[in-house]
């Protein structure tokens, strides 16, 4: 619909024909991606980068590449004018932050379920061996194998949870 309004000349012209004070062409480059309601999308790009380059890299670009390569460009430059030194970089950097803090308290909260499971575990086996489990020590064969496996099964799953806990620390 705006090509035909533009082929009739009641169009106005893109963001960028309009900050370069230019008259937008039917096959202007910048027309298809920097719309004339977006001004500012092209005033950043424009600060970072110049007309001249945006205007080279998408004449070197293909069609279909184009469209992300805009995107690209008024991410990079949105960046840039909120943080001029650092950019994309500095964002990528503090989510890198934000990311190993989050897997540090992550490793710290497993770390203290395998101790409570740890601690639980002693004190059941240890209330069993006084026979303080609340189960009755009979000689039946089935209370010998709840009072001689259970523990170590419990046991186990402590230890392998210790060791998943380890190959946490470890990274």
């Amino acid at each position: 619909m705006r090509e035909a309004s533009r082929k009739q000349g009641t169009a106005s012209p893109c963001a960028a024909c309009k900050l370069l004070r230019r008259r937008c062409a039917q096959d202007c480059v910048f027309a298809p991606y920097f719309p004339a309601d977006e001004p500012q999308k092209f005033a950043n790009v424009h600060k970072v980068f110049g007309a001249s380059n945006v205007n080279k890299m998408l004449q070197e670009l293909p069609v279909h590449q184009r469209s992300d390569a805009v995107s690209s460009m008024v991410y990079e430059a949105n960046a840039r004018v909120r943080d001029p030194v650092y950019g994309c970089v500095g964002a990528i950097s503090s989510l890198q932050q934000q990311i190993d803090s989050l897997q540090t308290q992550l490793a710290l909260a497993q770390a203290e379920v395998v101790h409570m499971r740890m601690r639980q575990a002693a004190s059941f086996s240890g209330s069993l061996a006084t026979g303080n489990s609340g189960v009755s020590m009979t000689n039946s064969p089935s209370s010998k194998m709840m009072t001689s496996h259970r523990p170590l099964i419990a046991l186990d799953m402590v230890v392998d949870q210790a060791n998943m806990g380890e190959s946490l620390w470890s990274c």
